[in-house]
């Protein structure tokens, strides 16, 4: 293989695509890797465009006011591709995107391999979308080991690579930092409209908490330094005895914390691979609720739980997220030694089953050996 064409446009995706990049250029020194992704990436081959600053947003409306630059940026894309011929496509996430430019490139002609990494969530809300990519995509890699057997059959071809966090913060993680006792973590998001829901909810169970057990401690985890001023004026308008708020050092606080209550997402995965007793919660409009409950194909909203197909990690959503029944779960878990250890089991239990090590190693042979 000579030339490999690669594609991120989050965050997320562009510190995935650099893991893989590193792989492919130790496995196969002489590729040529072109693409879009981020600074990473960019690093990594300068034939990476970095993009993700203005690609990575989020939400229908945000992408409908950017939808001329987008349909500028996808037929660039689709020219780049046809005038490179790369041996192959590899499309990391970003399933908005991604999905509809390996439909166009199959539709167009586009004779090399299509590969992509890091499955979009259609399990749970489009599996009408699983018979296409079947029939457009070359390879599936996987993070999770329930998504093999679905793709395969509908028969795409799928490897399990193994979830990359699991590797990156098993290497990353110091193991000396003890757990404190009597302090609580609360997790409410990275995202400005998480925090607007799910802060004053957590502002109130801390409350009701300490009125509880004078001696519960609590640290909230801010995402940025504009995120964490949004917060201190939530708790300044509604203070909390001992409660102090941090900014960029959520998987540390999950280690010290001795339990706490997540935002639905990626953090829910991290605090269960940093040994985090926890509880879901999640909390949005309505009418995306009902939307959602309406498209979902899945019991549990919780990957942990997903995986476990039992309710390992209690989950309070919509109007079960109110600080009544937060404070009595984060209560019980407090009070009980037994529960909490018991969880922190079941939790890596789950962890182990993602395969950690050489995650991206294993997803860059996969590519290499589909391509050649």
């Amino acid at each position: 293989m000579n030339y490999l064409f690669i594609l991120a446009g989050e965050r997320s995706g562009d510190r995935h695509g650099a893991g893989v990049m590193e792989e492919l250029h130790r496995l196969s020194p002489n590729l040529k890797i072109h693409g879009l992704g981020g600074g990473e990436m960019h690093a990594l081959s300068p034939q990476v465009t970095d993009w993700v600053e203005e690609a990575g947003v989020v939400g229908i409306v945000e992408v409908l006011k950017k939808y001329g630059w987008f349909k500028q940026k996808f037929s660039e894309t689709l020219a780049r591709i046809r005038e490179l011929k790369p041996d192959a496509v590899v499309l990391i996430d970003y399933p908005g995107f991604n999905l509809r430019l390996a439909h166009a490139l199959r539709e167009g002609g586009f004779t090399g391999r299509i590969i992509y990494y890091i499955s979009p969530q259609v399990w749970a809300w489009h599996r009408g979308r699983i018979p296409k990519m079947a029939a457009t995509l070359d390879l599936m890699i996987c993070i999770f080991p329930f998504e093999k057997d679905l793709y395969e059959g509908y028969g795409l071809p799928t490897v399990f690579g193994g979830h990359p966090l699991v590797e990156y913060h098993r290497r990353n993680s110091s193991p000396d930092i003890p757990r404190e006792t009597n302090l609580i973590g609360l997790f409410p998001g990275s995202r400005r409209r998480e925090i607007t829901k799910l802060f004053p909810i957590l502002l109130e169970t801390a409350r009701r908490m300490k009125a509880a057990d004078g001696s519960l401690q609590f640290a909230a985890s801010a995402a940025s330094e504009k995120l964490a001023a949004l917060m201190r004026t939530m708790l300044e308008a509604a203070p909390v005895p001992d409660l102090t708020i941090e900014t960029g050092t959520m998987h540390t606080l999950m280690r010290r914390a001795e339990c706490g209550a997540v935002a639905s997402g990626t953090a829910t995965l991290e605090a269960a691979i940093h040994g985090l007793p926890h509880c879901l919660i999640y909390k949005v409009s309505t009418g995306t609720y009902l939307f959602a409950r309406a498209v979902m194909r899945v019991n549990y909203l919780g990957i942990v739980n997903l995986i476990a197909k039992r309710l390992l990690v209690r989950e309070f959503l919509q109007k079960d997220c109110s600080p009544e029944r937060l404070c009595d779960e984060l209560l019980r878990l407090h009070r009980s030694p037994e529960t909490r250890e018991r969880l922190v089991g079941d939790l890596k239990k789950i962890v182990d089953t993602l395969a950690a090590d050489g995650a991206y190693h294993r997803a860059a042979q996969a590519i290499l050996d589909t391509a050649s």
